[in-house]
């Protein structure tokens, strides 16, 4: 549990340490964009905010680097606000309270934020220091990156005058990354006016828990149950062979993360409601079965509840019900050529009701651009014969890989004399900034890296401490040997 000020670099904890006590989810930009706008000035740096919120540092080269090439280094500000259910923390006012939990750094109940804290904390760190011999130096830190590169779509072309973009946002150390998926939005909605309850209907909550969640990009590839499509498996036999009726339902929080639980509130004829729990209990226990050695704590439990004040209409629940169980969720192709890579996948994020309305959200991704607009229509059109109404938005492209990058070809060597073996080169099935700033910068120089970070976008987010001092050690001898201009 001993303080993470204490671990080495020291410059980067300490700088990390900072950010942990500023509330950084995304959308709540303002706190930390005036932290680093005033760690820029206190340092005497140029520093710089645009429309967005984006903020830029500029310090000029170390004396003798001046005729090396202009380096951006790029990351975002913003971290994804999970928490295990029952946990009292506002990510909007409440610290992050990271710990060493042995080799690793991890945070009490909430995501850590290490993505992307750590790449900020190490560019303040290079930024900052006095000691270590750098080119023309760019800070570049981003806005709301996690709700759909906002930041990275706002940047105006000439803002940035580096040559390379150095992206501190990917999560393996000893991995190159030079290509990442694209993504697109489903936005699926449903408008509707609750009906009454039926005389003589008793009223259960069931909660969906324990699962473990994850990145929707990174993590997809695991398996992993997704907390929507098991509840509605559920809710689709309560509905036809027990009567039951749905009144709401809240699955999922984000739209970059896999969904770890979900809760309804159904009503069914009072002389029903045991059975009703018999049957969470054997999907409990079918669950289990399915998920073993993937989930190792899925709780599904249904208890009494307060009769709710109205129910979805019958027509709007077996549509929704269908809608959820049709829709294409997880892995939908790898990439020929690199089996153990994923192409194009979906991640079923959210399904909420209000009262008024029920909301799903879904984040399609891909690395070709065809197959992302393919899946994108499939789930348009199941949920389109469901009855809903379905928008696409948000549409990023991907970062296409350049095998003949020269900072490719810079670091790889760099890391063969540091480390003694070569670092692996690396297509990403999360998104990533890089190819969002190259539509406004065609000609700059990309590459991404970092340490290694496991289980981003939930509680049980970690950063390695070994991987962060070999991170650190590479960025520097790759900024002392960034090829002349």
């Amino acid at each position: 549990m001993s303080n993470i000020r204490n671990l080495e670099p020291k410059a980067l904890w300490n700088h990390f340490y900072s950010l942990t006590r500023i509330p950084r989810p995304s959308g709540w930009k303002e706190p930390v964009g005036t932290f680093l706008e005033n760690f820029g000035r206190s340092l005497g740096l140029e520093t710089l905010r645009d429309n967005a919120g984006n903020v830029l540092l500029r310090k000029p080269a170390t004396p003798g680097m001046e005729n090396r090439k202009a380096v951006v280094l790029q990351a975002h500000m913003d971290m994804v606000p999970q928490k295990n259910s029952g946990v009292a923390h506002d990510f909007t006012k409440d610290p992050i309270e990271a710990y060493i939990d042995g080799e690793w750094v991890t945070a009490k109940d909430t995501t850590l934020g290490a993505d992307n804290g750590i790449g900020v904390a190490a560019a303040m760190a290079v930024i900052s220091a006095t000691d270590i011999p750098h080119p023309d130096l760019e800070m570049f830190i981003t806005v709301d990156e996690e709700t759909g590169m906002h930041g990275a779509f706002a940047l105006q072309p000439g803002f940035l005058k580096g040559e390379i973009l150095i992206n501190m946002d990917s999560e393996d150390e000893g991995e190159l990354y030079v290509g990442c998926a694209g993504g697109i939005d489903a936005n699926i909605k449903y408008q509707y006016r609750e009906v009454a309850v039926p005389d003589g209907d008793v009223a259960l909550k069931i909660a969906l828990t324990g699962l473990k969640g994850g990145h929707s990009g990174m993590d997809i590839h695991l398996q992993r149950a997704n907390a929507n499509k098991l509840m509605f498996r559920l809710l689709k036999e309560a509905v036809s062979e027990y009567e039951a009726r749905l009144a709401s339902i809240e699955g999922g929080s984000l739209r970059n993360a896999i969904p770890r639980e979900a809760f309804v509130v159904i009503t069914v004829p009072k002389d029903g409601a045991d059975e009703i729990k018999g049957l969470v209990a054997s999907y409990e226990t079918l669950f289990r079965e399915e998920y073993q050695g993937i989930e190792d704590n899925i709780i599904l439990k249904a208890e009494v509840t307060d009769l709710p004040s109205g129910l979805i209409p019958e027509e709007i629940q077996d549509d929704l019900i269908n809608g959820v169980i049709a829709c294409p969720n997880g892995v939908f192709r790898v990439i020929p050529e690199m089996p153990s890579v994923v192409e194009t996948s979906n991640n079923l994020a959210i399904v909420k009701s209000d009262g008024e309305k029920i909301e799903c959200k879904c984040l399609i991704r891909s690395s070709v651009e065809s197959r992302k607009q393919e899946l994108a229509s499939m789930v348009s059109s199941t949920f389109a014969l469901a009855g809903a109404r379905v928008e696409l938005c948000g549409d990023y492209v991907g970062w296409k890989p350049n095998l003949q990058s020269p900072i490719l070809k810079e670091m790889t060597h760099v890391y063969e004399d540091k480390f003694g073996r070569t670092p692996k080169i690396m297509i990403i099935h999360a998104g990533l900034e890089c190819g969002i700033l190259g539509m406004h910068y065609p000609n700059m120089d990309m590459i991404s890296f970092g340490p290694t970070i496991r289980h981003p976008h939930s509680p049980d987010e970690k950063v390695h401490i070994e991987s962060v001092q070999k991170f650190w050690e590479y960025l520097l001898a790759t900024l002392a040997n960034i090829p002349i201009k």
